[in-house]
């Protein structure tokens, strides 16, 4: 199945209707406009205004990048034979805020569209990233047995649904077998029942329980949101905390975020795991740099190497990379490479690049109102891809 139709918002539509329920018609007003193009860009860096939250409070002990000597980024870049111009691929991807760490340091940084190092932007399907590392640790500490155990185990509530059996793998590879429609254009999709749901204040937890298994799990990489909130029940049953207070414990605070950051948050107070993570440019950078070193950070291993190993390759057929669609691991999508490159990927434009290899991360955020025109190639992840290829190869050369 190609990107475009597998690749889907963790939560745009669950926002479109999910705050239809705030008090104000100021409110009101600014959700049923959320993607429009005078006022996107402004939304994606305040959906604290958006309804309630829960907030990560910046590190007791900051660890700001080092700058390195700053680089020009390439001119253009080739994609599909064509030449690009970067400054004009930028501009056409509305493009809110751009980093490029390599060595450990910022050699790249520029932010457009009124966004500055302090803005905090929405993260969308980034989020996800951050789920998966925070059931590493989970893994890791022993608080969850195994991977290979199932998600109802520890979500007991998910027995008798289709998650009852589903390995804790499956899920974070999104091979979960749950029938699930994620078209956001069809009123009827399970992806808009879900946010009609979240609008009214329905428990989160009762939707997923109430999906049916639609294939053998482990068998077929089917794009499914619920399958990272399911990780979420799986995380905080297991740890007797929520997402946000287990990613202060065993993320923020350790890997010195900078800014104060915030999940959003459904009806029932769960956080919106899907794609509700808002944090600055260099904070986001963080989560590539850890994985980067294999999970450490100030000499600390936060999560371990064996896990990022594992997060970052296809290790079965039905998750693997090809020319024209994209691979994915636990929670991170895997391009064909031979420098074992991986993203973290969000809608309208948001991406945490890793290229081990040249040892560089690049972090862009965007807030692209033609993202669903799949013509428009300054929307393609395989156009960004070769972007961030282009800054990637420069220090290898």
């Amino acid at each position: 199945m190609a990107i475009a139709n597998k690749k889907v918002l963790a939560g745009a539509a669950l926002l479109v209707c999910g705050f239809l329920v705030l008090p104000t018609v100021q409110d009101l007003y600014r959700v049923v406009h959320l993607f429009d193009e005078d006022r996107i860009v402004e939304n994606f860096r305040s959906a604290d205004q958006l309804g309630a939250t829960r907030a990560l409070t910046a590190s007791s002990i900051p660890r700001p990048y080092a700058s390195g000597a700053e680089i020009v980024l390439p001119e253009e870049f080739l994609f599909k034979g064509r030449p690009f111009n970067t400054e004009q691929f930028l501009a056409d991807s509305w493009t809110t805020g751009l980093l490029v760490i390599q060595n450990d340091k910022i050699v790249y940084e520029t932010y457009s569209l009124g966004n500055s190092e302090s803005t905090r932007t929405i993260s969308w399907s980034m989020a996800k990233s951050f789920i998966s590392a925070m059931v590493g640790i989970a893994v890791d500490e022993g608080s969850i047995a195994s991977i290979e155990q199932t998600v109802d185990t520890y979500a007991p509530e998910l027995k008798a649904s289709g998650y009852e059996g589903v390995r804790i793998k499956d899920v974070l590879q999104m091979s979960s077998g749950i029938a699930f429609n994620e078209d956001y254009g069809d009123f009827n999709s399970d992806i808009n029942r879900w946010g009609r749901g979240f609008a009214t204040g329905s428990p989160q937890d009762a939707f997923a329980a109430s999906l049916k298994r639609g294939r053998e799990p482990g068998t077929l990489n089917h794009y499914v949101s619920i399958d990272t909130h399911v990780l979420s029940m799986v995380l905080s049953r297991a740890t007797g905390k929520t997402v946000t207070q287990y990613m202060q414990e065993k993320l923020y605070q350790p890997l010195g975020m900078e800014y104060d950051g915030y999940w959003i948050l459904d009806g029932d107070g769960k956080e919106m795991a899907l794609g509700g993570l808002n944090l600055t440019l260099r904070d986001f950078a963080k989560l590539g740099s850890l994985y980067l070193h294999q999970g450490a950070a100030a000499g600390k291993q936060l999560v371990s190497a064996a896990w990022v190993a594992a997060s970052t390759v296809a290790d079965a057929a039905h998750v693997q990379p090809a020319e024209d669609d994209l691979g994915y691991g636990y929670q991170w999508w895997l391009p064909l490479s031979e420098d074992g490159e991986y993203m973290a990927m969000g809608v309208y434009g948001q991406y945490i690049y890793v290229n081990p290899a040249a040892s560089t991360v690049v972090v862009k955020v965007s807030a692209n109102p033609h993202y669903n025109d799949l013509s428009y190639i300054p929307s393609s992840d395989y156009s960004h891809l070769a972007f961030f290829r282009s800054i990637g190869s420069r220090e290898a050369d």
